[in-house]
């Protein structure tokens, strides 16, 4: 059974992807007037997508950001949407925002004017009014523990889910392993030896919280079970018991 069995294919947008990265990165690292500095567990992200920075007084960057001229981008952030499983290639997309600092109660407020978001398919440049009006995925800061708990504690519901992917996307696959989960769907990693792919299962209809995701995932759990295992995989069991 391939990929038509589903019948839609929807996915997070740029903007919602960008903010998603954002509410769930724990890291950043920010160039400014030519000085780069990286900091963890430092901000936190408003509403609107202004980030708040907590920077040492002594910090380099916060002289360099507040003396730049206003309203021209005087700084540039960077963080990166990492795997929660090993993977080949853990970095799932880098997002870059350029912009202006102030000084706002102690903190450092980002405003940014510029928005670029890289995956795996290219670079897309974001639209500001876009970002500052999107909202995270809702599953955004449980995807980390969800996608842990099914490769480490399920590995058989991921083998059962390969019976839902093309058999030419797994030829030659040697490790299958879960990349990522929204509100709209999971993606699989197909590892081959030198080459590796990424597969997307959707959920017949959006999850908004843990109880709809579980739902989901039990709907497309059933309907690898009603399938037939992929001749690539099983090639691979009987390589790996002789």
């Amino acid at each position: 059974m391939g990929d038509d069995t589903h019948g839609w294919t929807a996915a997070p947008g740029a903007a919602e992807r960008a903010r998603s990265v954002l509410a769930a990165a724990w890291s950043c690292a920010v160039t400014a007037e030519g000085a780069r500095e990286e900091f963890v567990g430092a901000h936190s992200v408003t509403e609107d997508g202004r980030i708040r920075l907590s920077v040492p007084e002594d910090s380099v960057l916060r002289a360099a950001a507040i003396c730049a001229p206003r309203g021209e981008p005087s700084a540039v952030l960077e963080f990166a949407d990492v795997a929660p499983v090993p993977v080949r290639g853990r970095i799932r997309a880098r997002l870059w925002l350029a912009g202006w600092f102030s000084a706002e109660d102690g903190h450092l407020v980002f405003r940014p004017t510029r928005v670029v978001l890289r995956r795996r398919s290219g670079a897309v440049l974001v639209d500001p009014d876009e970002y500052a009006v999107a909202a995270p995925d809702p599953l955004a800061l449980a995807e980390a523990r969800l996608l842990t708990h099914l490769a480490d504690c399920h590995p058989d519901a991921v083998e059962r889910l390969t019976r839902l992917v093309g058999p030419g996307s797994l030829h030659g696959a040697v490790r299958v392993q879960p990349l990522a989960v929204d509100r709209h769907g999971l993606t699989l990693r197909v590892e081959r030896a030198r080459t590796d792919g990424d597969v997307r299962l959707p959920f017949h209809a959006p999850a908004d919280d843990i109880a709809q995701l579980t739902e989901r995932m039990h709907v497309l759990l059933a309907q690898a079970s009603a399938a037939s295992c992929p001749r690539a995989l099983q090639r691979q069991r009987t390589d790996g018991d002789g």
